[in-house]
């Protein structure tokens, strides 16, 4: 069993908000942090303006792909944030859920999914250094 701090990133289509979380985290923390991303009704393919505006900041997310959330990827990781995917998500006693309210980049344009972006990047960033500082996300 791994005693390195697990997250997991939900949102409806898991097509640009968890999309950005989990590529932010990966970069940021390396492999010290265990990320997931899931949606709750995934869509076929990542958005591209997410992709983009991504690629800006030199992550690439052209090779992910939308996955379905499941009970199993909630049971394995220790803070599951939603990012606007209602109550879909399966509460387990132990984790640490977040809800991180933030503007759909789906339909917008680069500019505003530049903003979503950089949003979710301070948010990422204060995230690791939570993680970090208290070690048990829990």
């Amino acid at each position: 069993m791994s005693n390195k701090p697990s997250v997991l990133f939900v949102c409806v289509h898991n097509a640009g908000r968890s999309q950005m979380a989990a590529g932010f985290l990966c970069h940021l923390a390396g492999d010290s942090i265990e990320v997931r991303s899931a949606g709750s009704a995934p869509a076929d393919s990542i958005n591209p303006a997410v992709v983009e505006a991504m690629r800006e900041e030199g992550i690439d997310l052209s090779n992910q792909n939308p996955k379905i959330l499941t009970a199993d990827a909630v049971q394995a990781s220790d803070v599951v944030i939603t990012m606007g995917c209602g109550d879909v998500c399966p509460f387990f006693p132990g984790k640490r859920y977040l809800d991180w309210q933030l503007e759909d980049p789906a339909g917008q344009g680069l500019e505003a999914v530049r903003a979503i972006r950089d949003e979710i990047s301070q948010r990422v960033e204060k995230l690791i250094t939570e993680l970090r500082t208290h070690g048990s996300p829990i």
